[in-house]
């Protein structure tokens, strides 16, 4: 004999629609929930970490080519209207305006732009260079060393625009065929001289 206090049994409550449907509409739910939130999350972190394609925050513009003395390449220390940076490593001006944020005003290293830093590399410092040529000449070896170790790391990462001219040197009209077979070729020999 049963009495009527004595809870009813699994069979009756699934025949009853009691707690166990509950149970399985709450589990259904649950689960549609937790996958919508995994959706949203995957959605907005692929949206706030993925690289834009075909837009860049930075319009492109177009290459240079040109040897320049130290007064003009001042011109390009970031702050005219189309905001290209150049920096000039070893005898070599590079375009360092992909790095703007570094080289251009307000970066931490805004005192190479517009000017030759192979003294400031070499010693390690960012104060202001000189405004007159600087031949390098009273380096030591290992600065050197590490001045050759700058030039080689913007020719990685920046386009080559051309030389930075010695006093009274004249500058070379490149031709775009011929561009980078003559800074190679002008590359190779400055190489050969400052070894020796």
């Amino acid at each position: 004999m049963s009495s009527a206090s004595e809870p009813k049994s699994a069979e009756a409550e699934n025949q009853d629609g009691g707690p166990s449907v509950v149970r399985e509409y709450y589990f259904i739910v649950n689960s549609i929930s937790i996958l919508v939130i995994i959706v949203c999350s995957y959605i907005l972190l692929k949206r706030r970490f993925a690289k834009p394609t075909g837009m860049s925050s930075e319009p492109q513009l177009p290459k240079m080519r040109k040897d320049m003395t130290i007064e003009e390449l001042r011109k390009y220390d970031g702050t005219q209207p189309d905001g290209r940076v150049l920096v000039a490593v070893n005898g070599w001006i590079f375009d360092a305006t992909r790095g703007r944020r570094f080289y251009g005003p307000g970066g931490p290293y805004a005192t190479f732009g517009g000017r030759d830093a192979s003294r400031g590399l070499a010693t390690f410092s960012v104060t202001s260079t000189d405004d007159k040529y600087d031949d390098l000449s009273d380096l030591n070896s290992i600065q050197m060393d590490s001045v050759k170790e700058w030039e080689a790391q913007f020719r990685e990462k920046y386009d080559l625009v051309g030389r930075l001219l010695k006093p009274g040197e004249e500058p070379t009209n490149y031709d775009d065929s011929e561009f980078e077979d003559t800074l190679t070729e002008s590359s190779n020999s400055s190489m050969d001289k400052k070894d020796n």
